[in-house]
């Protein structure tokens, strides 16, 4: 299998993405790329690491979500083993998270 190179046309695609400036923006941009079913899945693999990140037991984030093991343990991989892609966010939405109490508090 070969494996996959990123490339000038995939850097502009990434830097079309991070143009993207509110949600809505965002969904519009991604309903005219991709299919329902690409937006579906990807859109899981996202509730499934934000799950597997907060330590659910992959057998009741399957359940919730109704996924297989197999579709969770291999997210969990790429969340632990992956590119870093995953915990970036994850930790960029923690502190934001976080941030925003911190204001709310004050």
């Amino acid at each position: 299998m070969e494996k996959f190179k990123f490339n000038k046309k995939t850097d502009k695609l990434f830097k079309a993405i991070i143009s993207l400036k509110t949600v809505k923006e965002a969904e519009s941009f991604f309903c005219d790329l991709c299919t329902i079913d690409e937006i579906r899945e990807m859109s899981e693999r996202w509730q499934i690491a934000r799950m597997v990140n907060i330590g659910l037991p992959y057998r009741e984030i399957a359940k919730k979500l109704g996924v297989s093991t197999t579709t969770v343990a291999r997210v969990a991989l790429w969340l632990n083993n992956g590119a870093g892609g995953y915990r970036l966010m994850l930790d960029r939405q923690n502190s934001h998270h976080n941030s925003s109490h911190a204001f709310k508090k004050s």
